[in-house]
């Protein structure tokens, strides 16, 4: 769903150094939006950050199961 809205996925070791702290989430990559997945988190937590990421956008013209839907319209009311 994510690559339809023009988002790229990518799952990755995220390595963690000392002195910052990398984490799973969207960003800007030369323009484009990325969401990067930790692959050391456990699948639910992985979905939420997908989830988070597709908040806010226009998914009217995407095929998205009931299921999907729900999540997301319930994550958007609890983001206010």
């Amino acid at each position: 769903m994510a690559r339809r809205l023009g988002m790229q996925v990518r799952e990755e070791v995220l390595l963690r150094e000392v002195g910052y702290r990398v984490r799973s989430g969207a960003c800007r990559v030369r323009g484009d939006d990325v969401v990067f997945l930790d692959r050391n988190l456990p699948a639910d937590e992985r979905v939420q950050v997908l989830v988070d990421a597709l908040v806010g956008r226009d998914v009217e013209a995407v095929y998205l199961t009931p299921a999907a839907r729900r999540l997301l319209e319930r994550r958007a009311r609890a983001a206010g």
